[in-house]
């Protein structure tokens, strides 16, 4: 007979984890109503790669507001998006994933709408976005999550694979999809979809402050005794 192996430690570590990251920098509030729109979020990851989230948001408004509809920028010539988007780290890429990914879900749906999702189950729903041309694990979380679905989906940036590698949550040099697979499963199940976006934020800070991509500060960390390369980093 096999006995039940009892809960996973990391969810504790997750749980103890987000109580230091909220002494640190404080509770994160989540986004306007107006940046929550499914479609709004969408196309705002499209196009923020290694961008600033407040150049991206700023952006996505500046497209809406100068084409008044997201079908019409899908219509919209290329090189015009790519002189609209020029804010952006790569502009001629996000533009041609934005047009691409638009285009494809205006094909499909007959709009950029993405109301059906609110129907389906989630990752069913999270699959039907990875369908579209440009479209990832971390966007389609991020959709499913940051807007107004509100659903438990960790959207999983750089930052935060890197800090649930280092900590020896999730294996090393997974890449987004096989993280996510790795710690939904471990997610504290009283966390709300709310809760799950409050923690990737503080994360994402938590990388551009400490657990830098290089030389990261180890030694003052406010996560260095849950992490298990903090703990035996030079100065711990």
């Amino acid at each position: 007979m096999q006995l039940p192996l009892g809960p996973d430690p990391r969810t504790d570590v997750l749980r103890r984890l987000q109580a230091l990251l909220v002494q640190r920098f404080g509770r994160i509030e989540r986004a306007a109503a107006e940046w929550r729109q499914p479609e709004w979020v969408l196309v705002q990851g499209v196009i923020g790669a290694r961008t600033k989230s407040e150049v991206s948001n700023a952006a996505t408004d500046r497209l809406l507001c100068r084409y008044g509809s997201w079908e019409a920028v899908a219509a919209a010539p290329l090189e015009e998006l790519q002189a609209e988007l020029v804010t952006q780290t790569y502009p001629n890429i996000a533009a041609e994933r934005l047009k691409s990914s638009l285009t494809a879900l205006v094909g499909l749906r007959g709009a950029v709408d993405l109301s059906h999702l609110a129907t389906m189950e989630t990752g069913a729903a999270m699959d039907w976005l990875e369908q579209l041309p440009g479209i990832g694990r971390k966007i389609a979380a991020g959709v499913m999550n940051a807007s107004t679905l509100d659903r438990r989906a960790l959207v999983l940036d750089s930052h935060h694979r890197r800090i649930l590698q280092r900590m020896g949550l999730v294996p090393a040099k997974a890449d987004t999809a096989r993280t996510f697979e790795a710690i939904m499963p471990v997610m504290p199940e009283e966390w709300s979809a709310a809760e799950f976006d409050e923690h990737h934020l503080l994360m994402k800070k938590l990388g551009q402050t400490w657990c830098r991509p290089s030389a990261p500060d180890c030694a003052t960390c406010p996560a260095q005794a849950l992490c298990a390369t903090g703990r035996v980093s030079p100065g711990s």
